[in-house]
């Protein structure tokens, strides 16, 4: 892309592999067979008279040919029970959990109902997650209503797993109520390695992240797994991300994914599986690998999945206590392509307006004024997401100079952000230095003004101002006002801009 200060010849980009598609195929062209011979329309098989040298010959296990297969591929398969799949084939999948949440799941129930009948029973009431936590904390009657039609359902099905809010003045009053559904997922145990989990919202490819086939579908699919528990799904083809080297202090994983985006685009990975793995991968925590994955779909990516290990283990120990089995990708499995980086070299990113592979170096920006801050939502409102920006407030001792808007993604994460001590902060929370840096004291947990939402959203833009965001998207109009201008950014750099003004470089505080 012109604007991307970065370009794959750089050291940081250190090589692509392009496999092709006819990689798929080319073990068949080796395997040796007899060749009919054709007369008078008959087949007749030639067959050699003299006797061939004996040689040993174990049966195979299956009587198929074997061929290897990625982490996408195993999941698929045997959620479809099959013992084989290659890119491209069209399987029923049986489906491990469905989240739904209040945006969309109101029209997911009507179509369930108007296809399966108005009594109709959903195919498993413990594997049907619903989470309210898009339009929450708003007087719209509508937003409201949605919630409403989540409650009735759960209650007439029994539903196992609903993270109701009926108290809108105080969240805290509300034992049940999560927040963000992405983040919730993680948190409440249900994403487990080699499952398959299905959402009706984009960024349930954030599950990924644990090792499993995680991807968002639309309302009348979502409509048909209530009813079935299947969905009919093609098999992706895989690209093979491999990050090595030591992450610098000043990166976070929001950095790693904008640099993947600009490098392939935001169509570089449509109906694609992206695998992350390396040794900056295998160094990342679980809330850094949800990032990773988050924004696949920013590439056009189907799913995005890192293969699980010890920290994904322990992340679950208190999480779940069902069983899982964990896959991975074969050694001779086949990826589409496969890209490498060289981590240690990378330097901060941002992505401009408006689109999230409009990739740029913070420092080169460093002249944009900006008008706020805003600090949440799945990509970047979990704990560490707070620590990180609450670290940078330290190391500076200064206060912000534009508003700076605090949103934590789950009930969960705004506890640790008044509980937790920063490390070298001499014991202050997340909170205290918020405080002392003159940032907007943390508000309820949600999606926030990340989707825009009606008026009355926490933070919503509703001029047309500029705005660095730890979000996702920079669309006109994602988080309110069509003519507003989106920075995307990590924590780190969102801080730092937070701190002067400007598109920022964290470095400048943190080195």
């Amino acid at each position: 892309m012109a604007s991307s200060p970065i370009t794959p010849s750089s050291s940081l980009f250190v090589d692509k592999k392009d496999v092709g598609v006819s990689a798929f195929y080319s073990q068949a062209a080796s395997i040796p067979f007899s060749q009919p011979v054709f007369k008078n329309g008959v087949s007749k098989k030639i067959v050699s008279v003299m006797a061939p040298q004996q040689s040993e010959r174990r049966p195979s296990t299956t009587g198929g040919v074997k061929t290897g297969m990625t982490m996408t591929e195993k999941i698929l398969a045997r959620a479809s029970e099959k013992t084989q799949l290659s890119p491209g084939e069209n399987v029923w999948v049986n489906v491990d959990i469905l989240m739904t949440h209040d945006v969309c799941g109101p029209g997911s129930i009507g179509i369930f109902k108007r296809e399966f009948g108005e009594n109709a029973k959903v195919w498993d009431r413990e594997k049907l997650v619903i989470i309210p936590d898009h339009y929450i904390f708003t007087s719209d009657e509508r937003a409201n209503r949605n919630v409403d039609i989540l409650r009735d359902f759960c209650t007439e099905q029994n539903i196992k797993y609903f993270y109701d809010i009926k108290d809108l003045g105080n969240f805290k009053a509300n034992p049940d109520y999560k927040g963000v559904c992405h983040v919730a997922l993680a948190q409440e145990g249900h994403c487990r390695p080699g499952e398959v989990l299905l959402g009706t919202d984009s960024h349930t490819c954030t599950a990924g992240a644990f090792g499993q086939f995680a991807t968002g579908i639309g309302n009348t699919d979502a409509g048909f797994v209530l009813g079935t528990g299947k969905l009919l799904l093609k098999t992706p083809p895989t690209l093979r991300f491999v990050l090595d080297g030591e992450m610098p202090d000043y990166l976070l994983a929001k950095d790693l994914i904008l640099q993947i985006i600009g490098e392939i685009s935001v169509a570089g990975a449509t109906y694609k599986a992206m695998e992350f793995v390396g040794s900056t991968v295998e160094s990342l925590t679980m809330e850094e690998r949800m990032t990773l994955c988050n924004m696949v779909v920013e590439a056009g990516g189907k799913n995005g999945v890192v293969p699980a290990d010890s920290t994904t283990f322990k992340y679950l120990e208190d999480k779940t206590s069902l069983p899982y089995e964990p896959v991975y990708s074969d050694g001779q499995a086949r990826f589409l392509s496969e890209y490498r980086f060289d981590v240690s070299k990378m330097e901060p990113l941002v992505a401009k307006p408006h689109s999230p592979d409009n990739r740029a170096l913070a420092r080169e920006c460093k002249d944009v004024k900006i008008d706020r801050v805003y600090i949440g939502s799945c990509t970047g409102g979990k704990t560490e997401d707070f620590m990180a920006a609450a670290k940078v407030f330290l190391a500076s001792g200064k206060k912000v100079k534009v508003p700076t808007f605090l949103v934590p993604a789950t009930q969960k994460v705004w506890m640790d952000v008044y509980s937790l001590p920063v490390p070298g902060s001499g014991g202050k929370t997340c909170s205290q230095i918020f405080e002392e840096a003159g940032c907007d004291t943390p508000t309820s947990p949600s999606c926030g003004a990340c989707l825009g939402g009606p008026r009355d959203t926490y933070a919503r833009m509703n001029e047309p101002q500029v705005c660095v965001s730890t979000t996702n998207r920079n669309f006109p109009g994602r988080m309110g006002h069509k003519e507003g201008q989106i920075y995307l950014a990590s924590p780190y750099t969102a801080a730092a801009s937070a701190l002067t003004g400007f598109v920022t470089d964290p470095r400048e505080f943190l080195q």
